[in-house]
């Protein structure tokens, strides 16, 4: 059974702050802590395999995404979109979690062997891509900020999130937790850290231009 995320903070543009002075840009950075990891669906090995299953890559579910919950004014200028890709091999989507504004359009290459079918449910972003062989590829516009879980029909096990966001200041952590939000107008936010199945409570921070506010998170 399919279990859609559902949350309740918004990437919307109407969550603006006060426009921010004229006199520089600064950065935020930090680290994110993960109390708890979420565990990767188990795989069904298919009837052709007699018992021998195919191994497998097991998604990184410790990337986490870093974004501030409101942006300045004027940072929702009509995006003419570039490209991003989430990769279907071994049986895992790559990368588990995708980070995008909108007007991005995703492309979906199967790099396995056998057919796959990328799917979502979401409320942000509903499509279905059908059945496409190895080599081919398939891609999704996205123009609505949010959160959409992807799926693949033919293989349960396989999921991932792409979060979609109405200006471009977010960021990924790296493999230690690491994060930095470049070119960001001087002026108070509240940041949040996501991570699968869990996000943290805004924290306040002030950028100064010229200079790097620092800010950690610890997720349960």
């Amino acid at each position: 059974m399919l279990v859609l995320l559902s949350v309740s903070f918004v990437f919307a543009p109407q969550a603006l702050t006060q426009a921010p002075p004229r006199h520089g840009i600064g950065a935020i950075r930090g680290r994110v802590e993960l109390r708890r990891v979420a565990t990767a669906a188990e795989r069904r090995p298919g009837v052709a395999e007699l018992g021998s299953p195919r191994g497998r890559d097991l998604p990184d579910l410790r990337r986490s995404v870093v974004y501030l919950e409101s942006a300045p004014r004027g940072a929702f200028e009509p995006n003419e979109g570039g490209r991003a890709v989430m990769d279907q091999r071994n049986e895992t989507f790559a990368p588990h979690v995708l980070a995008i504004s909108i007007g991005t359009t995703v492309d979906f290459p199967n790099s396995d062997m056998f057919y796959h079918n990328v799917f979502s449910l979401s409320k942000t972003q509903r499509f279905d891509l059908g059945r496409y062989a190895a080599g081919h590829s398939r891609s999704v516009r996205f123009d609505r900020p949010g959160i959409v879980r992807v799926f693949c029909e033919i293989h349960s096990h396989m999921n991932a999130f792409i979060l979609v966001f109405s200006h471009p200041f977010f960021a990924l952590t790296d493999a230690e937790g690491r994060y930095r939000i470049e070119n960001v107008p001087a002026g108070t936010y509240n940041v949040v850290a996501w991570n699968e199945g869990t996000w943290s409570d805004p924290k306040s921070v002030g950028v100064t231009g010229g200079g790097i506010a620092e800010q950690d998170f610890s997720l349960r």
